[in-house]
């Protein structure tokens, strides 16, 4: 084999091997091409239940508004409400679960929330104003939500940070869709999600080109959920994200060593 063969198959292993493959950029992929369905069931989640540093949005009515009023953290003017809605009135004027779990409630006081539902909370705060603050015909009514489902993207994302959604569901291909989508260099087949529980913190790595990560217990996301996304070779190497990018590079490459070659032989 002579040289001028050596140097076309050096030169279209690296073209090859430098850019990114397209089927490293989509997601969702059907991989197990036996399987001719494409219908996959997402798995059933199980209830959140409280941790803490959790912030809680928790609204009574009742028929009597005066009354109600006293179990509020703020007038319950028009302002405020709008106010309330916001990122930072949600901070301030709503009910933080505590190092012990509590929150705490005016009039009320301190009622434990750690590991409950939010529907168990409301049924336990329903039950609290019931037996020592309304009679049955008071119609109370009470609303208890989480204040935004708040994480963080990090890694090869091309808007970084910390996210705030007002939803009660949000899977991780929204989340990373709302803070820009990942670079090309970033590696979908190996997402982390940094996950906290009750008795410490895990990690998860997921496939975000499988389709078969929606059957995942880490496809949807949990209030402080960290999702870090892992850079490809690629990237390191330097050679470019494209082919034409990759081509360039490796042009520029070869004219530096015949460049090189030809000084140091004359």
């Amino acid at each position: 084999m002579n040289r001028n063969a050596v140097f076309f198959l050096l030169f279209v292993g690296l073209f090859f091997t430098s850019c990114v493959p397209t089927k490293d950029l989509i997601y969702l992929q059907n991989k197990d091409k036996s399987d001719v369905q494409n219908n996959i069931n997402p798995i059933v989640t199980k209830p959140y239940r409280l941790q803490i540093n959790d912030i809680l949005n928790i609204t009574i009515k009742a028929i009597d508004s005066k009354l109600v009023s006293m179990f509020s953290p703020t007038p319950s003017d028009n302002t405020n409400q709008t106010q309330g809605l916001s990122e930072q009135g949600l901070y301030f004027n709503g009910f933080t679960v505590d190092d012990h779990g509590n929150i705490r409630i005016p009039v009320i006081g301190e009622v434990n929330v750690i590991g409950y539902t939010l529907d168990e909370v409301r049924i336990k705060i329903e039950k609290e104003l019931l037996e020592n603050y309304f009679n049955k015909e008071a119609n109370i009514f009470v609303n208890v939500k989480l204040s935004g489902l708040r994480f963080t993207v990090n890694g090869e994302i091309n808007s970084p940070g910390s996210k705030l959604l007002f939803q009660e569901k949000v899977n991780v291909l929204e989340a990373i869709a709302n803070a820009g989508d990942i670079t090309v260099t970033g590696d979908r087949k190996n997402v982390t999600i940094i996950r906290q529980y009750p008795h410490g913190t895990e990690m998860h790595d997921i496939d975000l080109t499988d389709v078969k990560v929606m059957q995942s217990p880490y496809y949807y996301l949990q209030p402080n959920d960290y999702i870090y996304v892992k850079p490809l070779k690629q990237k390191s190497w330097g050679t470019g994200k494209t082919g034409i990018e990759s081509l360039g590079t490796i042009i520029a490459l070869l004219s530096l060593a015949t460049t090189t070659f030809l000084l140091l032989r004359n």
